[in-house]
């Protein structure tokens, strides 16, 4: 007896180390009062989707957490900043419209806005199993002659 209640928790380790639970942070200002936030969350370790939630936060103001929807472990997410202000997000094909002044839009868009999607700040990916948020680089500005 002693044997089996030693062995039965050993057998569920490999199946709770298989459920992704994590996020990586996009720090919009260079601080961690204004921010986005993509969390992953797998509720089932049999199943390959992944629940993905965006926190908007600029504090001490707002703070509030929106549902994206469904992906998997690799979907890319990624995160563009139109001349207002507010940011367009893409997942996938989807693609939604959120802002920092209330955190209390999220809008799910159509299509490409007909002025652009504006500049893009980065993507949130899988890296070495870990999520991060990958700024995108700058052009450098030309040198003056």
């Amino acid at each position: 007896m002693r044997l089996r209640h030693l062995l039965l928790p050993l057998l569920a380790v490999p199946l709770l180390t298989a459920c992704v639970n994590d996020g990586a942070t996009y720090e919009i200002d260079n601080t961690r009062e204004h921010v986005l936030s993509l969390i992953r969350e797998q509720p089932y370790f049999w199943d390959s989707k992944v629940n993905l939630y965006l926190v908007v936060s600029r504090m001490p103001a707002c703070m509030r957490r929106h549902n994206l929807g469904a992906g998997t472990d690799k979907t890319k997410v990624e995160v563009y900043q139109v001349p207002s202000g507010a940011f367009i997000i893409k997942v996938g094909k989807k693609m939604f419209a959120t802002e920092t002044q209330t955190c209390e839009s999220l809008a799910k868009m159509d299509g490409e806005p007909a002025e652009g999607m504006g500049q893009m700040m980065g993507t949130f990916r899988v890296k070495k199993g870990q999520l991060v948020f990958v700024k995108e680089e700058k052009e450098a500005a030309p040198a003056e002659e």
